[in-house]
């Protein structure tokens, strides 16, 4: 059975957190009592894991403490069931940082949460991938089958979920991974991916049912039909978002020559764009321009409604859809975008629609070439 899941990106807005329990009778372990120490050398894994374990077999309210420092760690595992009903909280404070020994990480994740029912990650700090020193040794961009980083932040099998006020920069693969999770909240993050990081997802989501984010700055989520038995992707909503000076607006991209499978029942409304270069995408060939052989992700029911702003491109609207399996019921409503041209001065675009059916209403850009 095809799986879905609901992403709301909101520019103003208020995250729904699980009720946390009173601090007086919350047990504190803090990494430091541990032997962890934040000066940027220390390898601090094992006592991140024992606090872990620790608090995880409390019969009551916990909290792991990362305190103000520096902590540099190879891969944790956080995994349930743990003992208490209660969620267990990992404020960080600090900044964790993963280690560049490639060696060290048997599997693509660095900080994986599994199989855990009510947890928070919080705190105001920063995880730093240092991903700099490593992405000369991926060619994930270019091929489907390629030697994946490590992942910075994974939630698998988890129910329950909120994340808030976290930062994650560096990142060696995706920021955050989403997998087989119900129920997860997100607000207040802040994800900053560099121009030369390669396949830097923000918030890659699969397999799951009931997320939203809200409050956050972010890069894009994934792409489709890289592998074999994706499930659909379906019921998702993107809204209240201003981007700027991007090079993709409201891109939905698929793999050329892609399994069977399918996108649908998408809305991107009330949308600002600041000099984004495309505004407006749909790509299925996303990976080889040059293939012969169609994406196969079948996408339909694609809603634009109130998007506004400026385009860096003459083609601020481009559907590029598969031929195998062409876009359908693809609607524009109120979309009003301008060209800036060099000279900044602003003139009418234009779209282009290859394998799509398309409806315009209201104010929107020429109808497609």
């Amino acid at each position: 059975m095809a799986k879905k899941f609901i992403v709301i990106l909101a520019s103003v807005g208020v995250v729904a957190v699980l009720k946390l329990s009173d601090a007086s009778t919350t047990k504190v372990f803090d990494i430091t009592t541990y032997g962890a120490k934040g000066d940027d050398k220390t390898d601090c894994t094992m006592a991140f894991m024992k606090a872990w374990k620790d608090s995880c077999k409390n019969d009551g309210p916990a909290k792991i403490r990362v305190p103000k420092g520096t902590f540099m760690t190879a891969p944790i595992t956080f995994q349930g069931p743990c003992k208490s009903t209660k969620p267990i909280i990992v404020e960080v404070q600090g900044t964790v940082k993963g280690t560049n020994d490639l060696s060290k990480y048997t599997e693509d994740t660095w900080f994986l949460f599994e199989k855990i029912n009510g947890v928070v990650l919080t705190g105001g700090g920063t995880f730093d991938g240092q991903g700099s020193s490593v992405w000369k040794n991926t060619d994930c961009e270019k091929k489907k089958d390629c030697g994946r980083l490590p992942t910075s932040i994974k939630f698998q099998g988890v129910t329950n979920a909120v994340v808030s006020e976290i930062t994650s920069i560096n990142s060696k693969h995706f920021h955050f991974h989403i997998t087989d999770c119900t129920n997860f909240k997100a607000s207040n993050l802040n994800i900053v991916a560099s121009g030369e990081s390669p396949n830097t997802d923000g918030m890659h989501i699969s397999d799951t049912n009931g997320v939203v984010v809200t409050n956050s700055k972010l890069e894009p989520i994934g792409s489709l039909g890289k592998y074999k038995n994706e499930a659909d992707v379906k019921d998702v909503t993107i809204s209240d978002c201003t981007l700027f000076n991007t090079t993709n607006g409201l891109r939905i991209k698929t793999w050329a020559d892609s399994p069977p499978s399918a996108a649908s029942s998408i809305t991107f409304k009330d949308i600002i764009m600041k000099s984004v270069k495309n505004p407006i995408i749909i790509d299925q060939k996303y990976g080889s321009r040059s293939s012969t052989k169609p994406s196969r992700v079948k996408i339909s029911n694609v809603h634009y409604n109130n998007i506004r702003g400026t385009s860096t491109s003459k083609v601020a609207v481009n559907f590029l859809c598969s031929p195998s399996v062409p876009c359908e019921k693809i609607e524009l409503d109120d979309v009003d975008l301008t060209y800036t041209g060099i000279k900044k001065s602003k003139s009418p675009i234009s779209a282009s629609c290859v394998n799509a059916k398309v409806t315009f209403i209201g104010a929107h850009p020429p109808g497609c070439e």
